[in-house]
């Protein structure tokens, strides 16, 4: 991390965990735990804990996001959320592009960029996700994958606007399956993720963008993976459902 020119955030994605009674007790085990963190605090949650996070945050450092959401402002989309809905509601962030939405649910980067120019529209912020498969990254091609998925993403943004996006690189490898880039293995490809952004936006801009880690990132391994250049944060699956595991991440972010 380099606190001096860009934010260290922590982002919490619970995925499709927690009824509303379990939200609350964690979002308040919580509190206390993250109240003097020196990096920002996010907890992305599913849809019908909006209302609940929102309301239990209050007054607090911790902000909320979203898991998706829709690039359209309204219509015949059953089952899917506007930006605008979010906003309205009060939510700050939102994730964009994560590997099982693209996995599961046919995003493509195609669409991945009209999300992000909804959210940017509709005043949200972005943590844009994007990493490569198993297989691409023996094919010898995550760099090609990275810089792909980040240009197409960007499409039609501007410097400007960029100030609103987080980039968390996540190797599809090591989502959820215990497996976890090396610290250099993550260093090297957001480093490489910053040099795309500088080529588009210019150096100052790539310098000053938080560009995460995401892919099993745990208590344990959070320390060694923070403690490099272009490692500014991390998106956070399991160990952001267990108060002390996240805690534990952000007070390594702290340091």
């Amino acid at each position: 991390m380099k606190k001096s020119v860009r934010k260290a955030v922590i982002a919490g994605n619970w995925k499709m965990n927690k009824n509303r009674a379990e939200a609350k007790n964690l979002i308040e085990e919580l509190k206390p735990l993250v109240a003097d963190a020196g990096c920002d605090v996010i907890i992305c949650v599913p849809y019908t804990n909006l209302e609940t996070a929102l309301e239990l945050t209050k007054g607090t450092n911790i902000k909320v996001g979203a898991e998706n959401c829709h690039w359209a402002k309204s219509g015949a989309f059953t089952g899917e959320i506007s930006a605008e809905m979010l906003t309205e509601m009060g939510v700050e962030y939102v994730i964009i592009g994560h590997s099982e939405r693209r996995q599961y649910f046919g995003e493509t980067d195609a669409t991945v960029n009209k999300r992000v120019r909804a959210a940017l529209d509709a005043g949200l912020k972005v943590i844009l996700c994007v990493g490569e498969l198993l297989e691409q990254r023996e094919l010898g091609i995550t760099e090609e994958i990275c810089a792909m998925q980040t240009k197409v993403a960007l499409g039609g943004v501007t410097e400007q606007e960029l100030k609103n996006i987080i980039i968390a690189y996540e190797p599809v490898w090591a989502i959820g399956t215990g497996k976890t880039a090396t610290s250099d293995q993550a260093d090297e490809v957001n480093g490489y993720i910053r040099s795309v952004v500088a080529k588009l936006y210019g150096d100052a801009a790539a310098e000053a963008m938080t560009i995460q880690y995401g892919g099993s990132m745990n208590a344990k391994n959070a320390e060694e993976l923070l403690s490099k250049e272009h490692v500014d944060g991390g998106l956070i699956g399991g160990a952001s459902l267990k108060a002390p595991d996240f805690a534990a991440i952000v007070s390594a972010a702290s340091k």
